[in-house]
């Protein structure tokens, strides 16, 4: 099934153009009892040519990275909060209910209304653009203080009223420490009292002065640590951790009234700021654009595979920042501080990062996939074994080592593979297949092509997913989902395996950038022309700008891999078969699908792949939310 491509007529090729790259409206391609909204954001026009850095920019840049406009929200290169769902490549609004519930502090709202947690409080915030929150709490009631900021008209001063719920019928009025008062916290601010665009600066003042000034005022005599990470709406949404006495300086509010002189880097909110501000890991444009186009960062930064920079503070968290997980491969043991009546203004201090680890962890639980069992992983114990030639620089795989491949069974013919991705669902290539379901069955954990081994699961299939758009000239959208039979009066295709274990589906493109190794893996045909009788495997280079190869042949939705030598690659009889590129923390993305190409294992002519973070909304609207996505649920 590997095959040459041929060229479409000019008129079909641009219809077809067209059709894969207009998108409908996210909520469209939504299950129905799924309800997302859209968080609203400030339209702005497209930034000028002029404010892009030019090609001698150490630091910002590509210019093709920056026309994009991303945001925090851009869910193709950061994370959605657990609050929040990536759909076509932005942040939406989940509803409350699709929260996790466990392991979680409830919050008490400014309008005295519980939430079940801070996810469930977020997500109200988040869908109605309102700022709910006001403190964690068990229950709400008449008697309760409720969180306030308010900034003195005189001094600009910052002043916050925050419940003790220690004791919740009393409240602490309390300044600001300028120690802690930086751009995310001053932006949280700023957005709280309806300045969209943030703070201009992060101001403070010197206590002493603020006194002996201002005599006849009467200001607190202590202040608050802030740390937001500056998508909340309010500071209440932010840790707050008492200090134990006054600041030589305390907060005060500057509020971004317009451009200042001399700002020559143009957010996408339109907000301006200095170029010098980018890339350093600090948000100062409020939706962090100065922080999503980086080719290195400033000082201590940290930079993401993706281009983006974030603070060394998030290196070793126990947060996932990077799409990867680059920035915990070595997790810090860092200290958690308990709160006490002495220490915490109110229990909130980690709270936030902690809910956040707890919402995350709850949430990819649901989702077992990308890791397999190593325990069988390592076994090798199959009485036949032979002697096997390699195919296309692919070497003997063990037993049990690739657990999510699959051999697609054709009348009693192995020609295709596939890769299991849960539940009762397979990837494969469109061209392997056809709507006659009852002509196929899949093979679970198959070394041997030709004979099962004491692991081997034979599945009947139940219905064939062909993409609505696949082209069988061009191979344009050549994806398919296999959904399996269920067992009899179950919802389950087969028993627990231990041999078995679904690969994840990425949800971004971004996920892998261009030369990550990867594997791929099947029963193809070897250098000799033969077909391979076990289980082979190969690592293979993601190789960039692969329609300089194939020209227009090469279409929207395909990728290309492999060694430009020729020495490895797939072959016959490898279609449909994964290929799995790996995090930084060892999780397992199914990156492509082995399509199609020409010369197999000749120079200059790499394999093409269906590239499967092009196709996730498709497989989500087949597969559904709970059974694909592990990370920016």
């Amino acid at each position: 099934m590997w095959v040459k491509m041929n060229l479409v007529d000019l008129f079909l090729l641009m219809l077809l153009v067209v059709q894969t790259l207009s998108r409908s409206p996210p909520e469209t391609s939504l299950p129905m009892e799924i309800e997302i909204k859209q968080i609203n954001v400030t339209e702005t026009p497209p930034i000028p040519d002029g404010d892009f850095p030019g090609p001698d920019d150490d630091f910002l840049g590509p210019d093709e990275c920056l026309k994009q406009n991303y945001t925090r929200r851009s869910c193709d290169l950061v994370f959605c909060n657990p609050w929040e769902r990536c759909v076509d490549g932005l942040c939406y609004c989940k509803p409350p209910y699709l929260c996790p519930l466990q392991n979680n502090t409830a919050v008490c709202g400014r309008n005295k209304r519980r939430s079940r947690s801070y996810c469930h409080a977020m997500a109200s915030s988040c869908r109605n653009n309102l700022n709910t929150m006001s403190h964690f709490a068990d229950s709400c009631s008449e008697e309760h203080q409720f969180y306030n900021s308010a900034e003195d008209a005189e001094t600009h001063v910052i002043v916050l009223t925050v419940p003790n719920t220690f004791n919740p019928v009393t409240a602490d009025r309390k300044l600001v420490c300028g120690s802690s008062w930086n751009m995310p916290a001053a932006n949280v601010f700023c957005r709280e009292h309806g300045t969209a665009k943030g703070a201009h600066r992060a101001d403070t003042i010197p206590f002493s002065n603020l006194t002996r000034k201002h005599q006849e005022k009467s200001f607190p005599q202590s202040c608050v640590h802030v740390q937001c990470e500056g998508f909340e709406n309010a500071l209440a949404e932010c840790t707050l951790l008492n200090s134990t006495g006054m600041d030589q300086t305390v907060a005060t509010a500057n509020c971004y009234s317009g451009p200042g002189k001399g700002c020559d880097f143009t957010c996408v909110n339109s907000k301006c700021i200095f170029r010098e501000q980018t890339c350093d890991g600090v948000d100062d444009c409020g939706d962090r654009s100065d922080e999503m186009c980086c080719k290195k960062c400033r000082g201590d930064a940290f930079r993401c595979k993706s281009g983006v920079c974030v603070p060394s503070s998030a290196v070793g968290d126990g947060v996932r920042d990077c799409l990867d997980g680059g920035d915990e491969v070595e997790t810090l043991k860092r200290e958690i501080i308990v709160c006490t009546s002495a220490t915490c203004l109110s229990p909130n201090f980690y709270k936030f990062i902690q809910n956040i680890i707890l919402d995350r962890l709850n949430m990819e639980s649901l989702v077992e996939c990308g890791v397999p069992n190593m325990t069988m992983a390592d076994d090798e114990e199959v009485k036949e074994r032979g002697r096997v030639k390699r195919v296309v620089g692919g070497v003997l795989s063990k037993p049990y080592q690739i657990q999510w491949q699959v051999a697609l069974v054709d009348r009693g013919k192995i020609d295709c593979g596939g890769a299991y991705i849960g539940g009762c669902w397979v990837l494969t290539a469109a061209h392997c297949v056809r709507n006659q379901p009852s002509d196929f069955m899949v093979k679970f954990s198959l070394w041997k092509k030709n004979r099962a081994h004491e692991t081997t699961d034979i599945i009947p299939v139940e219905e064939i997913h062909i993409h609505s758009q696949y082209n069988g000239k061009t191979y344009e959208n050549d994806i398919a989902l296999v959904e399996l039979k269920k067992l009899p009066f179950k919802q389950i295709c087969f028993n627990d395996n231990p041999a078995v274990r679904p690969v994840c589906v990425p949800w971004t493109p971004r996920l892998f950038e261009p030369h990550h190794t990867c594997s791929i893996s099947g029963w193809g045909r070897t250098k000799e022309g033969k077909a391979a009788k076990f289980l082979l495997w190969a690592n293979v280079s993601l190789i960039p700008d692969c329609q300089r190869f194939y020209e227009d042949r090469f279409k929207p939705g395909m990728m290309c891999a492999g060694d430009l030598d020729g020495s490895v690659d797939s072959c016959q009889g490898d279609s449909g078969g994964p290929l799995v590129c790996q995090d930084d923390l060892g999780v397992s993305y199914l990156w492509g699908i082995v399509s199609w190409g020409d010369k197999c294992g000749e120079a200059g002519f790499p394999g093409v792949y269906t590239q499967v973070a092009h196709f996730y909304g498709w497989i989500r609207s087949h597969t559904g939310w709970p059974l694909i996505t592990k990370f920016n649920a």
